[in-house]
């Protein structure tokens, strides 16, 4: 069982990091599920302080990823259409090979369709404020990211001082 829970707090790790970059997934939240799962096994000795440290670092990480984008598209003069472009433009940007470079410009894209839609006339607005979108994607996306990876190095580092007792 030991094995199950630290395998399937390997996947949730990872998917974490992947999760920085997709909106369907909260990055930094489902990578402390994994180090919960690390923690949940009988090998290694459960720290509700750690535990709850990096569970609330992934909470406030999880709200701010809601404010960022919209405050730079905000910075920028942008609207909600803008914000909404982003991340529908994001998705959107998945599906293009290759992912990393779809998704930028599908955010980049998705801003400044969603600003036109808003006010299909000033296209220089709209250009500044998919700017500001697409820098307040990249913020957030950065600060997940880096929170996601800390917390995979983490599990790492967790697992390596036990895993004489896994294996």
């Amino acid at each position: 069982m030991d094995i199950f829970l630290l395998l399937l707090g390997f996947v949730f790790v990872v998917l974490g990091i992947i999760g920085s970059f997709l909106p369907v997934l909260p990055g930094p939240l489902t990578s402390w599920i994994g180090l919960l799962l690390l923690h949940s096994t009988k090998v290694y000795p459960m720290d509700w302080t750690f535990l709850g440290i990096t569970l609330a670092i992934a909470i406030l990480i999880w709200i701010l990823d809601y404010f960022i984008p919209a405050m730079g598209t905000k910075k920028f003069g942008g609207t909600k259409f803008g914000v909404y472009g982003t991340t529908i433009g994001l998705f959107i940007g998945f599906f293009f090979i290759p992912v990393p470079l779809g998704m930028l410009i599908g955010a980049f894209l998705g801003a400044f369709i969603g600003e036109l839609m808003y006010d299909g006339k000033d296209t220089n607005r709209a250009l500044k404020a998919s700017f500001g979108a697409f820098l307040g994607f990249l913020a957030s996306a950065t600060i997940k990211f880096s929170i996601a990876a800390v917390y995979f190095v983490l599990f790492f580092i967790q697992f390596w001082e036990y895993k004489g007792v896994f294996f």
